[in-house]
């Protein structure tokens, strides 16, 4: 299984444009750019989108680690808080705090957080932090 996304961006970085869009076509064109990464403005950034990611994916990883347990939970509801900050000179992703509110019949407050940890390392996102990257290139002449 694959899933794509795709970027476009016109411009130098402060004053340049860019969108981005999903295979599902649930994001179609979204705006994102310079302000809205490091200020306040319309449209989304490549932070956000990694949180999103990671909260809805660490949500799904704890569903089912529950359910191996025995255990289905009422509702799970993570915020996942991405802390970008120049680090020797350069923008890295410094920290990713998951935040969990969960409503869980029968579950103690240690059986969650046990069940939660197992979750956050088999998150496949969690995963993926760590994971090689790979690129390739095609430079197109006009």
């Amino acid at each position: 299984m694959k899933r794509t996304a795709s970027a476009a961006w016109s411009g130098g970085l402060q004053k340049g444009t860019g969108t981005i869009s999903t295979q599902s076509g649930i994001l179609a064109k979204a705006q994102y750019g310079f302000k809205e990464r490091f200020e306040e403005g319309p449209g989304t950034n490549p932070e956000e989108l990694i949180a999103a990611a990671h909260a809805g994916c660490f949500s799904m990883a704890l569903a089912a680690q529950l359910e191996k347990e025995g255990m289905t939970a009422d509702r799970l509801q993570t915020e996942a808080a991405v802390t970008f900050a120049k680090v020797d000179g350069a923008f890295s992703i410094t920290t990713i705090h998951l935040d969990l509110k969960a409503s869980v019949p029968g579950a103690s407050k240690a059986d969650l957080e046990r069940v939660a940890n197992i979750a956050k390392h088999e998150c496949p996102v969690s995963k993926l932090l760590n994971a090689p990257i790979t690129l390739s290139v095609q430079l197109e002449t006009q």
